[in-house]
């Protein structure tokens, strides 16, 4: 009966590919796309808003987005409203016929306290498109960023 036995080089060489495949994939994984506010809508006009080739392509994808966070509804949730410019009130409508297009929703992992500083934050996390109500809210949206992470830009 003939084993198998790996030499010590083979076991080394083994492992640094496996921790090498893990880490590209990692990098990959954590590789945001950066866009804008005025790459969101291909159209906008009296038949409402079109979401832009991008947007399309970037849907379920991770990405990098830069603005101003809207004042929350109150001091400590998971979401908050990401705006094109700084805002003394929060954006939400009650319906995404009425969906302003420099807005988007940003969901976090878990509730935190906000502060309100007017200064520009960035964020990263996956792009959700499509009309969504937020069952906990009644909040209603066309664009999300879920899973995100943000800081002062």
């Amino acid at each position: 009966m003939k084993t198998n036995r790996f030499s010590r080089r083979q076991m080394l060489a083994v492992t640094g590919a496996s921790l090498a495949l893990g880490l590209a994939s990692r990098t990959a994984q954590a590789k945001a796309a950066p866009i804008s506010f005025e790459e969101l809508y291909g159209k906008i006009g009296v038949l409402g808003m079109s979401f832009s080739d991008k947007v399309k392509q970037l849907a379920g994808k991770p990405v990098a987005m830069k603005g101003f966070m809207a004042p929350p509804i109150k001091a400590e949730a998971d979401f908050f409203v990401l705006t094109a410019i700084p805002m003394a009130l929060c954006p939400f409508c009650s319906s995404d016929a009425d969906w302003p297009a420099d807005i988007v929703v940003v969901y976090l992992d878990k509730a935190q306290t906000f502060e309100q500083a007017n200064r520009q934050i960035e964020l990263k996390g996956k792009l959700e498109v499509g009309s969504w109500t937020d069952p906990n809210t009644g909040f209603v949206s066309l664009l999300r960023i879920v899973g995100a992470e943000y800081g002062v830009a």
